[in-house]
């Protein structure tokens, strides 16, 4: 049987920076297992994304409450010590955002930024950063990655800007890998390049991953497993295939209706 690596119980989330407070997440269970792929979705608004956050530790510990237990390997992310999650972070649970542009710093190089995880969780030299920054680069599937160690964010496209976020947030081996939306921005073709890279990792790395997205159709590409969220709740959890050919919620059956569908036109 596969370790389990995550185990999340009711958590709730209440933002305290307005005059009311107000509850964007509750009651939210997930387990997350070693090599396995699971899916959360929903509209924007729905608590996915603030979720997958609090997960990975980037939620502010002021201006919110948060009650529940998020249990890596035993240790409780949402009371452990600073010093405990700054070691998990992008060590053991790495993060990849929807927009690479505003996660990469304009003004640092490609290989510095991939580099930084090792600078923060590991004593190599610079010359074995050198050479684990290129191999990953190569890894993910860049083509000339001495080339692209050397570039700034603006000189690559949006589809190798996110091949160079999952590289840095790979370069550690994390065990698990929080991908929010990763596919939003890039058009169909990347899209589903980038499935294929992380269905890849899952593959021949063992990383469990977690996979946030409003798009039912890389769901169901990608995860064994999936959630679906509404107005902050959990509404319907099992196997993706068991969910998409019987859907129990209104709510789900809307989304998977949604889905565009490609139709050819007879030959005449």
């Amino acid at each position: 049987m596969s370790k389990e690596l995550l185990k999340v119980t009711d958590l709730n989330i209440e933002f305290h920076d307005h005059l009311i407070p107000e509850t964007v997440v509750y009651d939210f269970d997930l387990t997350l297992k070693e090599g396995e792929i699971v899916g959360l979705v929903g509209e924007s608004g729905s608590g996915k994304s603030m979720s997958a956050l609090a997960i990975a530790g980037l939620l502010s510990r002021r201006d919110m409450r948060k009650r529940g237990e998020i249990l890596f390997e035993g240790v409780d992310l949402l009371t452990c010590e600073r010093s405990v999650l700054r070691k998990i972070q992008g060590n053991d649970i790495g993060v990849i955002f929807q927009e690479p542009m505003t996660s990469l710093n304009p003004v640092k190089k490609i290989g510095w930024q991939v580099e930084e995880p090792l600078r923060i969780h590991t004593d190599l030299s610079k010359e074995e950063r050198y050479r684990k920054a290129i191999s990953m680069l190569a890894d993910v599937e860049l083509d000339d990655p001495e080339r692209v160690y050397d570039q700034y964010p603006h000189e690559l496209s949006g589809g190798m800007r996110q091949r160079v976020m999952i590289a840095a947030a790979m370069i550690c081996m994390p065990k698990i890998l929080i991908a929010d939306e990763p596919t939003t921005a890039l058009d169909v073709t990347i899209q589903a390049q980038i499935v294929e890279l992380l269905k890849r990792i899952n593959r021949e790395k063992k990383t469990a991953i977690l996979f946030i997205s409003h798009d039912l159709s890389l769901v169901r590409r990608l995860c064994g497993r999936v959630l679906v969220m509404k107005n902050g709740y959990i509404v319907e959890s099992g196997l993706t295939e068991e969910i998409f050919k019987n859907p129990k919620e209104e709510y789900t059956e809307k989304l998977i209706a949604a889905i565009p569908k490609v139709t050819r036109k007879k030959d005449r």
